[in-house]
């Protein structure tokens, strides 16, 4: 369904982007401040990455590790049975994201998708099951591939599963656009 040979010509284009030198440079730093803006607008069932690039894009809240506060960003997402799928590698730079230390130090998040939110738990995957969770990736985003590549000399790229909690009892819409606004 998301998958890159699936998607127009523009879509395509606009996923190869983030791959080309230094564009991780202009999107790092400013597609999630865009999309938190179009989230608010659609209350919760879009962000400007889904639109230019068709993938789905879930608003994953975490709590800081260092802070205790909880913090709110858009991600790329690969559908898995009831949850979700999420790889950890921050543009292909040097360090994981911040987002992947918060789930290290706390595993259950929420997820909001498509203006759904749901109590997850995070789990990250090893071996093959983390091989074949970033192949399938791939077939949506290729630009994982180059991302791996470049880091492949000082770290390994976390590959991470959302699974829906025991006892979900979601916060209310409005909580979740205040989250998602911090």
């Amino acid at each position: 369904m998301y998958d890159y040979e699936d998607t127009s010509l523009l879509k395509r284009f606009m996923r190869n982007s983030g791959t080309w030198p230094g564009m991780w440079r202009v999107y790092a730093p400013t597609l999630h401040r865009l999309d938190r803006i179009v989230y608010r607008v659609t209350d919760g069932r879009s962000t400007v990455t889904s639109w230019l690039t068709g993938l789905p894009i879930v608003q994953l809240t975490t709590v800081g590790a260092k802070s205790g506060l909880r913090r709110t960003l858009p991600l790329v997402a690969i559908p898995h049975e009831d949850g979700w799928v999420v790889i950890a590698s921050n543009f292909g730079q040097p360090r994981h994201p911040a987002w992947y230390y918060n789930l290290r130090a706390n595993s259950q998040v929420t997820v909001s998708f498509e203006g759904k939110i749901r109590e997850m738990i995070a789990r990250e995957l090893e071996g093959e099951e983390r091989d074949r969770w970033y192949e399938r990736g791939i077939q949506m985003y290729p630009g994982w591939t180059s991302y791996r590549e470049r880091t492949a000399a000082y770290r390994r790229i976390p590959v991470i599963e959302l699974t829906p909690a025991a006892s979900s009892s979601a916060p209310s819409s409005e909580n979740a656009r205040t989250s998602a606004q911090s």
